[in-house]
C-alpha cells in the first residue's frame, strides 16, 4: 500500500508506524524541539526499508557540522541507496551523498531542484536553508524559501517553519521590517517554533536594539528553550544584547548557566561558548577559568579540519586557554583541509586560515599581524559561513587588534564606521570615545 505524507508526497517503504515516527522527527527538526534522532530511529525500526528515514536520520548527523557524523550519515546513504526511491527521494538521496563527500554547495543546488519541483517539501528546503546558511549564501537564505511560499497555506503542516525560515532569509539581506513580520507570524502559529524566535532576535541585533531583543526572548522563553537542542543559540542572542548594555555580570550568569553550564560537547554549542567568552575579553573582562572547560571539549577534534568556521572557534578556546599544542594542531589541520577536495578547501582558503591565523595572533599579543590578516578578508567573510550577527565578532576583533596595535588612524576609522551603522551603540560610543583619548594623547 502507498502511503502520502501530510504534504502529499509519495513515501518508499514506509508503513503507518514508521510514517508517524518519521513526521514526528520532521516536526521536531523544524521547530528544534525534543529527539529527532530518537524518533527517526523509531520510524527505522518501524521499517527499515522506508528510505526518507535514512535520509533524514543521515541529515540530522550532517548539519551540526560534527566530524563523527559523517560516517553515520555515508552508512545510511548506503543503506538507502539499495532500497526503493522515487525522484523526489533520489533527489534527497544525491544530496545526502553529496554532503558526505564536502560538497555543500552542490547539495545546496541539488536541493533546490528538489524544491523547484516539489515545493512543499519541506525536509527539502530546510536542510537547503541550513546549507545556505552554513555556505553564507544570504540570497539563497531568503529566496529558497520565497519560491516556495505560494504553494503552501497555514493548512498545511510546517507552514510556520517556512515563515521562521523565510525571515531568517530577509533579515540576513537587510529586510528587517519584514523580517520581523514573518518571524513574529511564525511563532504566532507555532510558539515552539526555536527558529522563528532566533529570525527575530537577529533583527533586534542588526538593528541594534538590545532592550527591545531582551523583552523579545524573555517574553516566552519556556517556547524556544524547554527541551529545545537550539536553546543555547537563542540564550547567546539574549546574551549578546545584554552585552551590548554592558550588564557584564548578567552575561557571565548565562553563561555559567543555560549556555555552558552542562559544557556540552556538541560543536553548535561549542561555537556559541567560544564567540561570547572571546566577547566577553575584548571588552576587557575577567572570565576566570572558563576557557578551560570549553577547550578541554573542543581538545579532542582540534585536528579534524572539517569546516573552517568551526576552526576559527576552536582556536579562541585554545588561545583563551593557552593550549599552544592544540592552537599549532587546528593550524596544521587547516593546512591540510586546503589540499581537499570540498569545499571546506575554498572556506579556509577563502576567508578561515587567515580568520584563524587572526585569531592566534592576537592571542600572541601581534595585534599588527592580526590586522593585517583581517582587514583582506572582513568584506568576504560571508564566504565560510555564520550569520552576520557571528561573523561581527571578526570586526569586533579588528577594532580591538588595531586599538592595541597603536593604529589611531585605523582604529578611529573603524570606531567612526561602527558608529554610523549603530549610532545609538553604547559599544560603539565607547569605541569612538577610545579612538577620541588615543588623537588626544599623541
Amino acid at each position: 500500500m502507498k502511503l502520502f505524507d501530510t504534504a502529499g508526497h509519495a513515501v518508499s517503504g514506509a508503513n503507518h508506524e514508521s510514517l508517524a515516527a518519521f513526521e514526528r522527527a520532521a516536526h521536531e527538526l523544524r521547530c528544534f524541539i525534543g529527539d529527532p534522532v530518537a524518533s527517526v530511529e523509531v520510524a527505522l525500526a518501524a521499517s527499515p526499508e522506508m528510505t526518507m528515514a535514512h535520509v533524514l536520520k543521515a541529515y540530522l548527523h550532517l548539519l551540526g557540522t560534527e566530524p563523527a557524523g559523517i560516517a553515520v550519515a555515508r552508512a545510511c546513504h548506503e543503506a538507502a541507496r539499495a532500497l526503493p526511491a522515487n525522484d523526489r527521494e533520489r533527489g534527497h538521496l544525491e544530496a545526502v551523498r553529496l554532503l558526505t563527500e564536502g560538497r555543500w554547495r552542490e547539495a545546496g543546488r541539488t536541493l533546490e531542484d528538489v524544491s523547484v519541483a516539489y515545493p512543499r517539501d519541506a525536509l527539502a528546503l530546510q536542510v537547503g536553508h541550513q546549507i545556505d546558511f552554513f555556505t553564507g549564501d544570504s540570497r539563497m537564505l531568503r529566496d529558497r524559501i520565497a519560491r516556495a511560499l505560494p504553494a503552501w497555506s497555514r493548512s498545511i503542516p510546517g507552514y510556520h517553519a517556512l515563515l521562521g525560515m523565510h525571515a531568517f532569509g530577509l533579515e540576513e539581506t537587510g529586510d528587517y521590517a519584514q523580517a520581523e513580520k514573518q518571524g513574529r507570524a511564525c511563532v504566532e502559529l507555532e510558539r515552539r517554533d526555536g527558529w522563528g524566535w532566533h529570525a527575530v532576535a537577529h533583527v533586534y541585533e542588526m538593528r541594534n536594539r538590545p532592550r527591545d531583543g531582551i523583552a523579545w526572548m524573555t517574553r516566552d522563553s519556556d517556547a524556544w528553550s524547554n527541551e529545545s537542542f537550539f536553546a543555547v543559540h537563542n540564550w547567546w542572542h539574549l546574551a549578546l544584547f545584554q552585552l551590548e548594555l554592558g550588564q557584564v555580570e548578567e552575561v557571565l550568569r548565562l553563561f555559567d548557566g543555560p549556555i555552558y553550564g552542562k559544557r556540552s560537547n556538541v560543536v553548535l554549542d561549542m561555537i556559541d561558548a567560544s564567540a561570547l567568552l572571546w566577547r566577553l575579553q575584548l571588552r576587557g573582562a575577567d572570565v576566570g577559568d572558563r576557557w578551560r572547560a570549553v577547550a578541554d571539549n573542543w581538545a579532542p577534534i582540534a585536528g579534524a579540519g572539517n569546516y573552517a568556521f568551526n576552526d576559527m572557534h576552536a582556536m579562541m578556546a585554545f588561545v583563551g586557554s593557552r593550549r599552544t599544542d592544540l592552537q599549532q594542531a587546528v593550524l596544521e589541520a587547516q593546512r591540510a583541509a586546503l589540499t581537499g577536495l570540498g569545499d571546506n578547501a575554498d572556506f579556509t582558503r577563502e576567508v578561515g586560515h587567515a580568520a584563524t591565523r587572526a585569531v592566534h595572533a592576537f592571542g600572541a599579543g601581534d595585534y599588527a599581524e592580526c590586522v593585517r590578516l583581517l582587514r583582506p578578508i572582513r568584506n568576504i567573510a560571508n564566504r565560510f559561513g555564520g550569520s552576520h550577527a557571528q561573523r561581527d565578532l571578526i570586526d569586533l576583533t579588528l577594532i580591538e587588534a588595531a586599538f592595541r596595535a597603536g593604529d589611531r588612524g585605523l582604529a578611529a576609522a573603524l570606531a567612526a564606521e561602527r558608529s554610523a551603522v549603530r549610532p545609538e551603540s553604547p559599544l560603539a560610543r565607547l569605541f569612538v570615545a577610545r579612538a577620541s583619548g588615543l588623537a588626544k594623547a599623541a
